[in-house]
């Protein structure tokens, strides 16, 4: 069992935090995107950020599903998600959190995780363990629709994440993050504190952005959580759960498209929804 208090480990950080070039995000821009203030590092400051990153930034993955793979280099990712205001998936979401929080002051330790680890899944999935106040928290922004703010990393520690119970169990040397479904508590992955490198990331998302096998490149997927309610583009189909009632299903056809896209906080140039449509109408 590990030891739940232990502290985050800054001299594993492969060539601490200068090698991911975080000085070269604009902080002021970064917050105006997500309407908050500098703040001092505490646990509260760090719960805020994180649950006003996942308002404000949508989840998506419309590069890979046009055959591009998404730049992972900081300016390109600000430039995206922040200026262009457009939505990116875990490693743009969380790489970017990550160089706001280290100029903000906090304590961060880039890591992989396992999906759906019981299948299993790939270990290609990117998430965060943060230090403040004395304490670990695992920090999530880019895991879909699932995470709304940091969780302690004890074991045994749940959290409600916008009306759906999620939990963290030590298992070995590492961690498994659980959501509570149907009465049922069910994995959603698997992760450790082993140090993890640029280049690393680069591995991942050259899989994830190109395998056929990918999730993310034969069909598009679009993620909205806010408190109570999931909305998703899964597919040809908008799916909205909601944490207190039964689920929605609508098929959406192509020249409705640039309008639930809009109501899920993507508003695409003519020239990409254009793309997106034709690729969108040749998955159906």
């Amino acid at each position: 069992m590990p030891d739940t208090a232990k502290t985050v480990n800054t001299t594993t950080r492969p060539g601490g935090t200068e090698v991911w070039h975080s000085d070269d995000l604009d902080l002021d821009a970064y917050l105006d995107r997500l309407g908050l203030p500098h703040t001092a590092p505490s646990a509260a400051a760090l719960s805020d950020l994180h649950a006003a990153h996942v308002h404000a930034i949508p989840f998506e993955n419309i590069d890979p599903l046009l055959g591009r793979s998404p730049s992972l280099a900081l300016g390109d990712i600000a430039d995206k998600l922040v200026r262009r205001r457009r939505g990116g998936y875990c490693y743009e979401h969380n790489l970017l959190f990550a160089a706001a929080l280290e100029q903000l002051g906090y304590d961060v330790h880039r890591q992989a995780a396992r999906v759906q680890p019981d299948h299993p899944g790939p270990n290609t999935h990117m998430n965060l363990r943060v230090r403040v106040d004395g304490a670990d928290f695992l920090a999530d922004v880019g895991f879909g629709a699932s995470v709304m703010r940091p969780m302690p990393l004890t074991d045994g520690s749940e959290r409600d994440q916008a009306g759906w119970p999620h939990r963290l169990i030590a298992e070995g040397a590492g961690w498994r993050l659980d959501k509570l479904t149907d009465g049922m508590w069910e994995t959603q992955y698997s992760f450790d504190a082993t140090a993890q490198y640029p280049i690393d990331y680069e591995v991942f998302n050259h899989y994830v952005a190109t395998h056929p096998r990918s999730p993310f490149t034969g069909r598009l997927v679009v993620m909205r959580l806010s408190e109570g309610i999931c909305r998703k583009i899964i597919g040809g189909d908008l799916v909205v759960e909601h944490a207190d009632g039964p689920d929605e299903h609508r098929t959406i056809e192509p020249d409705q498209l640039g309008e639930t896209l809009r109501s899920l906080d993507l508003d695409l140039s003519p020239a990409e929804l254009d793309l997106v449509r034709e690729r969108y109408a040749g998955t159906e």
